[in-house]
């Protein structure tokens, strides 16, 4: 197994759903659109939120750089932490620290907010590195965000996997020939993952534990 572990945030490390699923609809109601229940907008929990709005609303690009915008306004300082991590978490991580492994976070949320998210768990001295999209609206994409990565950390793509619950971590690695493991336990629809064509599919935490580190 690789060095290097990317790890995706929302889904994969935390369960992150209420705060992103109350953010959208605090921007849906913003613009005069009442919005679903909760379930019914997951599809925005993993990609960015612009592109999300575009696709699920018909926005056009600057109207969903405003309800993105809008949102933070909820986001920012109550949906970010309306968040737990996921049982046996800070323990997978304590155990790929002590096999040699340096954790890292590929997450298209924006950087800032992942930094703060991970410090608000108490486990920031478990990741080499945050790495995330940028407030202004760029590298946004996960490929863009495993680019930087590892550009970041000045090494191949070889030497790392990307771990994720959503078909665009496993496609984002394997844009870069990486390879990775499906988080199986996220906010996927039925048979994303597995037509995604990950290089392994984990279906809990105590899986992806022992596929990493065996009974350790």
């Amino acid at each position: 197994m690789q060095r290097y572990l990317f790890f995706d945030l929302d889904g994969t490390l935390t369960d992150s759903m209420p705060g992103i699923v109350h953010a959208v609809q605090y921007a849906l109601r913003h613009f005069g659109i009442e919005p679903p229940a909760d379930e019914a907008l997951r599809c925005f929990v993993g990609p960015p939120m612009r592109d999300s709005f575009m696709e699920f609303y018909g926005m056009g690009a600057e109207e969903a750089e405003r309800a993105v915008a809008v949102s933070r306004e909820y986001f920012v300082p109550k949906g970010m932490f309306e968040n737990e991590l996921y049982e046996g978490i800070p323990e997978l991580l304590d155990a790929t620290c002590a096999a040699g492994y340096a954790n890292v976070i590929a997450t298209s949320k924006p950087q800032p907010f992942a930094e703060r998210i991970i410090a608000h768990f108490g486990l920031t001295d478990r990741f080499r590195l945050v790495c995330g999209s940028l407030l202004d609206g760029s590298r946004t994409t996960k490929s863009q965000v495993i680019g930087h990565a590892l550009q970041t950390l000045g090494i191949t793509p070889a030497e790392a996997v990307m771990i994720g619950d959503r078909r665009y971590d496993i496609e984002g690695a394997a844009g870069f020939g990486m390879e990775s493991i499906a988080a199986g336990w996220g906010y996927a629809a039925p048979g994303e993952l597995e037509a995604a064509r990950p290089s392994h599919f984990v279906r809990d935490v105590a899986a992806l534990r022992r596929l990493l580190v065996g009974n350790k």
